[in-house]
């Protein structure tokens, strides 16, 4: 039998019972749980030809490693295929027919931005999401709940050397903005109807210094308040709508 892992919540089960319904080997749900939602998932699991096993709800907090008030299963945890599609920036780019919009993540760390970026990405039509391999918390159970499906419909792309792979994407004529509290210009200045690359990195920290410095240009949210900075899937969403906006909003 194939390795499996596990996802929890009803966006990211939904999602992926809807996109990739193949690599859904089983759903365990609360017993007793009848409710509307609980209705929908089961009507796709059994549209898609997927087991469903009534579980005690202790049993899928400890699966989820989460009890009590700080249980976020929602009642619902699915085993599926433990390898999801390898997906390189050349499979995103050779398919594209508009300019490229892209979202790098340097560091972040903490799955919960990782799911809100790629929730972000989504909703602007951003063609994929970048990070590297190492300094990075992947694609976990949480990032993937977090997302809301998200993380089953933008392809999230890992490579092994950043600053590497963003000096592949300006070969292909992509150019790469840095998203710097300390830049001299706004991002509402930068042209961004060309093809394009956000980079973001964390809250706080910031980008790594060889990120920064492979980057086209850096631009700059304007703040305006007493706060210092955004989180991360913020300020990814403005620049990401900015570009949007600046193209006429077409996906």
């Amino acid at each position: 039998m194939s390795e499996t892992r596990l996802i929890h919540g009803f966006h990211a089960i939904t999602a992926k019972l809807r996109h990739a319904p193949d690599d859904v080997k089983e759903i365990l749900v609360a017993e007793g749980r009848q409710d509307g939602r609980m209705r929908d998932l089961l009507k796709l699991a059994e549209a898609a030809g997927v087991r469903v096993v009534p579980t005690d709800a202790a049993r899928l907090d400890g699966l989820t490693g989460a009890t009590g008030r700080n249980s976020r299963n929602q009642g619902v945890v699915a085993k599926v295929a433990a390898q999801a599609k390898h997906v390189t920036l050349d499979d995103v780019l050779d398919g594209l027919t508009e300019p490229a919009l892209l979202l790098v993540l340097d560091s972040i760390t903490d799955p919960h931005n990782l799911g809100a970026c790629l929730r972000v990405a989504d909703a602007a039509g951003a063609h994929a999401v970048i990070a590297p391999k190492d300094k990075a918390c992947g694609l976990n159970a949480t990032a993937i709940k977090v997302a809301s499906g998200a993380a089953d419909t933008v392809p999230y792309v890992v490579v092994t050397n950043l600053a590497r792979s963003l000096r592949e994407m300006q070969e292909r004529g992509i150019w790469v903005i840095g998203a710097d509290g300390g830049a001299e210009r706004e991002l509402y200045a930068v042209d961004q109807k060309v093809s394009c690359a956000w980079v973001l990195g964390a809250e706080g920290d910031g980008m790594r210094r060889l990120t920064r410095e492979t980057c086209d240009e850096l631009a700059r949210i304007p703040m305006h308040g007493s706060v210092e900075s955004l989180n991360v899937s913020v300020s990814a969403g403005i620049c990401l709508f900015e570009s949007r906006r600046q193209r006429g909003a077409n996906r």
